[in-house]
């Protein structure tokens, strides 16, 4: 019986007064539809389930005592031979007192069922850590490609725009105006303004070549960071399934050495052709990554499908013949929906039914043994997207280069029947139908084997023949299309752009180089803006002098237009309070912050590309307060830490120009907009919180705050991640506040918490927060999380009034020392990964805290410097279960000269196979080694 007619009949009757409720013989597939309210049940038997994860629905009968799920008197229930079912059961149902007629009402089968699942979500939680801690790693390493591939480029834009500044300033000189000397026909070829233009238009295409190459490889770095991320978000999310699924759905990534990796590559490799492709000029293809799927009940359902076909045949023929029935096919996502959601769906369900697809869906599901035809919605649909990207993302012209496909196995009911030539097919509902083929008139290029394939798609009705079991990650690779991935890559070309620049400014006239101003005064002053008096002058050009301070320029209370480019320039305390300066170019200098200026209330145009500024929040609200009238500004080629338009944009509400493009009518919408949500206000207050009491029992790694916002005063939970906001206000009457989240905001106080006693925990990552001080009246915060901010020091005052503590990350933050957390003795979990910890008395410092089992301290300077780190940290922390993202007890090399004088040795409760190693131990005389 299939479960959706008693869905019906459920909704039909009153449950609230149910006591005993048996399911037998129910396929159900979706419990959660079965129960919408809140049931006395006291029983529930022999209901059959094939997911694991449905179960978790029954957590809403919170007044459920018995549950039978592997009755004797039924037919096996699919759920009851997975994994951990009953760790699951008693984890999301603590009320039960009977499971299966076992007696569950222990509280110390409770306690091991809580203790078990507690280790794996922090198992789990190491391994998400461990995966973005290696997406840091890659993009360190991109920018490090990115900057060797930028040096050149960079260097010859210099050298350049310093010549051709100094021809313009020439031309200036002589009092020519360029537009009005371009129109001058029969003007002298040999004259020097004439020349002097030539050589301005050489330079200026020079220019623009470099300028193209460094915006071919900003969008390579780009393109490669977005790739990276995905990947990174396939792989967290594969652990997020395994967890959820406790370990039945699991995704094993395959490397090289390993045989199903070369096969499931090879099969990819035989059933590419580049001949599909000649259009786009892709030649090659390249395997990146390899994914084997292991979902147990889905292989079950295959498996059961399998034996009923091969049942209705005689036994010998049919197990003589049914591998020739099963063949590799691929099946790539929709591409009008999320491939990432659609992957993971069928990941842990497999493909949807005739009766789940949408009616405007085809119904069947496309499979092919060509990877070209299975690419060809997803080419076509791409391809037909407007592009939203600018100039720079336009330079690749494949915007499919990047692919995944399931490698699914499919078992054919009917292997003798013909072949069906169909256009595309509709599904009217014939339960008899289980597949269609469609024949393609090309033919692949010969297999591994020798043998040419046919190529040929299939519509398949019945999902049930489908078992999904690889994911390849590939990338097409074209023959226009440069590797930048490498610094010496294009040494050829380089070349004959160095030889260019060469004769660009080799040609005449040759300026005679011009004494440099390594200081002012009054007369050079006069002497350089050609006037009598300092009143007077109203234009200064200091361009390429080297300078460093400016202070006599106070004295021009005049000056509308200043130019200090190409100099030594690191701050602008100089340039301030001048009231009329309309016009500052500031680029190539070797600026690290704006701070300084001041008073600058007509200033127009600022120009600051070129520079070496990295804070835009600091910096922009410097240029907020003391440049009010500012309308043009460019932060161009300035090695900023975060994505800088739209901040700038909302604060700064009077531009008008950013980075030598207009500031469109959409973007001042969307920044005025931005700006209005900075402050939490009492409508963002209802909107982001929740009012549940209890954190909801589910395998996830989501903070509370996070979870019970997803899933839907006595304010309990507030989720403000990504919400722009600059300051915590408003809070000061949610004293039940317990679980917040403030991730991904610009915040740099933790003030405003004072009164949220009862709080437990706190997420506040990726804000520009420099000290803890403002949670020191929390004593009930268990877990807190404050990575990615700008923390020195762990303020040991604060840290020793919070007596809950057991769960602290600081990653990716500037600390020195764990000195001040050597208090905390109630601390779990530690994750400091990133910081600037170097000495080996930090390790001291964490032998007090004898509950620690994890510690993280990857990316510090001490992993480096320590020698025999590892064994160190494991030495003085005995108590540690994993250091660094791996079990502290992973074998590790030890050098045999360092215990050549050992002549004990206990070796008591391991895992050991062999002892092999104690032939390099002479001395040895006593040993334990039992268990």
């Amino acid at each position: 019986v299939q479960s959706t007619g008693l869905e019906e009949a459920l909704k039909q009757h009153k449950l609230d007064r149910i006591k005993s409720l048996y399911l037998k013989m129910i396929l159900c597939k979706n419990i959660r539809k079965m129960f919408c309210v809140e049931q006395k049940s006291h029983l529930l038997s022999g209901l059959c389930v094939l997911i694991q994860q449905e179960l978790t629905h029954l957590a809403r009968l919170p007044r459920l005592k018995e549950l039978a799920l592997n009755d004797p008197t039924s037919a096996s229930n699919p759920v009851c031979q997975l994994c951990n079912y009953g760790i699951h059961i008693l984890y999301h149902m603590p009320g039960l007192e009977r499971l299966d007629n076992w007696d569950v009402s222990c509280k110390q089968i409770k306690d091991t069922a809580e203790s078990a699942v507690m280790k794996k979500l922090m198992y789990y939680n190491m391994r998400v850590r461990l995966a973005q801690r290696n997406l840091r790693e890659t993009q360190v390493a991109l920018q490090e490609r990115k900057k060797c591939l930028m040096k050149l480029p960079e260097e010859c834009i210099r050298t350049l725009r310093t010549a051709s500044s100094k021809m313009e300033t020439e031309l200036e000189g002589r009092k020519v105006n360029e537009d009005a000397l371009t129109k001058r026909a029969k003007l002298d070829v040999n004259s020097v303004e004439r020349k002097i233009l030539l050589k301005i238009e050489a330079l200026r295409e020079r220019l623009q070549r470099w300028t193209r190459k460094m915006d071919e490889v900003q969008a390579w770095y780009e393109e490669e960071m977005i790739q990276a991320t995905k990947q990174t978000k396939y792989l967290v999310q594969f652990l997020l399934v395994e967890l959820e699924s406790v370990g039945n759905v699991r995704v094993e990534e395959g490397c090289p050495l390993d045989s199903w990796y070369a096969s499931c590559r090879n099969l990819l490799l035989s059933r590419f052709s580049p001949s599909d492709y000649t259009s786009f000029r892709i030649a090659d293809i390249k395997i990146n990554r390899v994914f084997r799927i292991h979902n147990s009940a889905l292989r079950l359902r295959f498996e059961d499908k399998l034996h009923s076909l091969l049942s209705t045949e005689e036994s010998v023929v049919a197990l003589q013949n049914y591998r020739c029935r099963l063949e590799y096919l691929f099946y790539v996502a929709d591409p009008e929906i999320s491939e990432i959601e659609e992957t993971l769906f069928i990941l842990e369900e497999g493909f949807k039914t005739t009766n789940q697809v949408k009616v405007s869906k085809k119904a069947a599901v496309p499979l092919s043994n060509s990877l070209a035809v299975s690419e060809q919605p997803r080419i076509q649909f791409l391809l037909q997207q407007p592009n939203q990207c600018d100039s720079k993302q336009m330079l690749d012209k494949i915007p499919f280069r990047h692919g995944a496909a399931l490698q699914e196995v499919m078992v054919f009911p009917e292997p003798n029947s013909k072949s069906l030539c169909l256009q595309p097919v509709s599904f009217c509902g014939s339960p008899c139908v289980c597949s269609l083929e469609r024949p393609k008139s090309a033919r692949m290029p010969r297999s591994a084997e020798g043998g040419l394939h046919h190529r040929r798609q299939w519509f398949v009705f019945d999902h049930e023949l489908i078992l999904p079991e690889y994911i390849v990650h590939f990338e097409y690779i074209t023959t226009n299309r440069e590797d930048l991935s490498r610094c010496g890559q294009r040494d050829v070309s380089l070349s004959e752009d160095a030889t260019a620049d060469v004769a660009a400014l080799s040609m005449d006239p040759t300026l005679k180089p011009q004494p440099k101003l390594l200081s002012l005064d009054e007369r050079t002053l006069l002497s350089v803006a050609r006037a009598n008096t300092l009143s007077q002058i109203t234009v200064l050009n200091l361009h390429g002098n080297s300078l460093s301070k400016i202070k006599e320029i106070s004295s021009l209370s005049a000056l509308r237009h200043l130019t200090i480019s190409f100099n030594k320039f690191t701050r602008l305390d100089d340039i301030s309070h001048m009231p009329n300066l309309e016009v500052l170019d500031a680029s190539f200098n070797e600026l690290v912050t704006l701070e300084g200026l001041q008073s600058l209330g007509q200033l127009q145009e600022l120009n600051v590309s070129w520079n070496k500024l990295t804070k835009v929040r600091e910096d922009t609200a410097v240029l907020r307060k003391h440049t009010p009238a500012l309308q043009k500004l460019d932060t161009r080629y300035n090695p900023w830490i975060k994505a800088v338009k739209m901040t700038i944009l909302v604060r700064i509400a009077t531009l008008t120009h950013l980075d030598g493009a207009m500031v469109t009518e959409e973007e001042a919408e969307e920044a005025r907009h931005m700006a209005a949500d900075v402050k939490i206000s009492q409508a963002a207050l209802l909107a982001q919180s929740r009012t549940n009491s209890e954190r909801p029992r589910s395998l996830s790694l989501l903070s509370t705050a996070q979870l019970i916002s997803s899933l839907g005063p006595q304010i309990t939970t507030l989720n403000f991640d990504n919400q722009r906001l600059f300051k915590l206000f408003n809070l000061s009457k949610l004293v039940n506040l317990r679980w917040a989240s403030f991730n991904d905001n610009n915040i740099s106080k933790l003030s405003g918490l004072d009164t949220c006693l009862k709080l437990e925990e706190l997420s506040i990552k990726n804000n520009c927060i420099s000290s803890l001080n403002g949670l020191a009246k929390l004593p009930c915060l268990r877990k807190l999380s404050i990575d990615g901010n700008n923390l020195k020091s762990l303020d040991c005052p604060v840290l020793n009034q919070l007596p809950s503590l057991t769960h602290f990350s600081v990653e990716n933050n500037c600390i020195t020392s764990t000195s001040g957390i050597r208090s905390v003795r109630s601390l779990l979990e530690l994750y400091a990964g990133g910081n600037q910890i170097s000495t080996s008395r930090d390790i001291y410092f964490l032998k007090a805290l004898e509950n620690l089992i994890i510690l993280d301290l990857y990316g510090n300077p001490i992993v480096d410097i320590l020698e025999n780190y590892r064994i160190y940290v494991v030495f003085h922390l005995p108590f540690l279960k994993a250091l660094d993202g791996t079990d502290s007890g992973e074998m590790v090399d030890l050098c045999p000269d360092l215990f050549t004088n050992l002549c004990k040795i206990n070796l008591e409760q391991n895992n050991l196979t062999s002892f092999s190693g104690l032939i390099h131990l002479p001395k040895i005389k006593v040993r334990k080694h039992t268990n």
